[in-house]
């Protein structure tokens, strides 16, 4: 027998024993570098918002990185699920979601009809900041905390600007509303940076929204702010308790800013990916920008995505029903 026909045979009685064969290592050996073309980053809100402040903040970094363009789209509508549903069918391996992941894990309970399952049809790849809501109103309401603000609610008619009917900010806005027997009328917008607008003009007077995009208008003066939906006070705003110190015991509501791509995205892309979203959203350049403006930096693993999802999706079912919000 031949030196190259015995090699032959032990090559083969290799693979046969492992599982594998000579065509599965060819294959694997000769699959593309990813990505091998422009990535698109679709964030389902209009321009301002939180999502798309951290996009593109991304943006830059995330093309040295990997070596090819990087573009942000927005796109709008029914509280972020068309943009969701677009990647959710995406089939290009290039098309990524930045969007509010507590949003995307209550459609499921507020949409009657979804044209796709959030929980299945999209994988998390990491979770990338976290931003408290912020209770503001305009500097014309006469009131200065969430007790004013109640007791004013129940003697004349106030505006609560939000996102879009089943957005974080309107289930925190109906959470605030349930314990504390405040009575407010909910108007929907397309978006955050919409909602903050018209409140700024005063043609609605209250808000919920997260600090990234709202600190800045509470800081020009623009919005009065009642309280910070977190735990404990922020730094940036220390002079200002929490809406939990106002009474309602353990309320707290944010944005959850992360990145998700299809259920079909190659693990290995997916893998590479959320190497170097995590690098780049704590390199200090990034993480500073976005601290300064009142989100805190906050990954995690694809497996950790998964489990904070499916707790959220509890979490607020539970004020869904409470609340009987539904939207077509």
């Amino acid at each position: 027998m031949t030196t190259t026909r015995r090699r032959f045979l032990a090559c083969t009685a290799l693979t046969a024993g492992t599982g594998l064969s000579l065509n599965a290592l060819a294959v694997e050996q000769a699959a593309p570098a990813w990505p091998t073309k422009p990535i698109r980053i679709i964030v389902p809100y209009t321009p301002g918002g939180s999502s798309d402040i951290i996009a593109r903040a991304l943006a830059t970094p995330l093309q040295q990185a990997l070596g090819q363009t990087v573009i942000v789209e927005n796109k709008p509508g029914a509280n972020g699920n068309t943009g969701a549903d677009a990647v959710a069918k995406a089939n290009d391996d290039h098309t990524l979601l930045l969007c509010d992941v507590g949003a995307l894990a209550i459609s499921a309970s507020v949409y009657k009809r979804l044209p796709f399952d959030p929980a299945k049809d999209l994988r998390g790849v990491t979770m990338l900041a976290y931003s408290p809501h912020l209770l503001v109103v305009h500097p014309s309401v006469k009131a200065n905390n969430l007790k004013e603000l109640v007791a004013l609610s129940q003697r004349e008619p106030l505006n609560f600007a939000v996102t879009a009917i089943g957005s974080a900010p309107h289930l925190a806005g109906a959470a605030v509303e349930q314990a504390t027997g405040a009575s407010w009328q909910y108007i929907p917008y397309k978006g955050g940076s919409q909602s903050i607008q018209d409140t700024i003009a005063g043609q609605t007077q209250v808000l919920m929204n997260g600090m990234l995009a709202t600190l800045p208008h509470v800081q020009s003066g623009k919005l009065k702010v009642i309280g910070v939906s977190k735990s404990s006070r922020v730094p940036l705003l220390a002079q200002v308790p929490t809406v939990a110190e106002q009474g309602v015991t353990g309320f707290e509501s944010g944005t959850w800013q992360g990145l998700l791509v299809p259920r079909n995205f190659p693990a290995p892309a997916l893998q590479k990916l959320s190497a170097e979203l995590t690098r780049i959203i704590r390199s200090p350049e990034v993480r500073e920008r976005l601290v300064a403006q009142g989100a805190e930096v906050y990954t995690m693993t694809p497996q950790e995505f998964s489990g904070f999802f499916s707790q959220q999706r509890q979490t607020w079912a539970s004020v869904v029903k409470k609340g009987n919000i539904s939207a077509e």
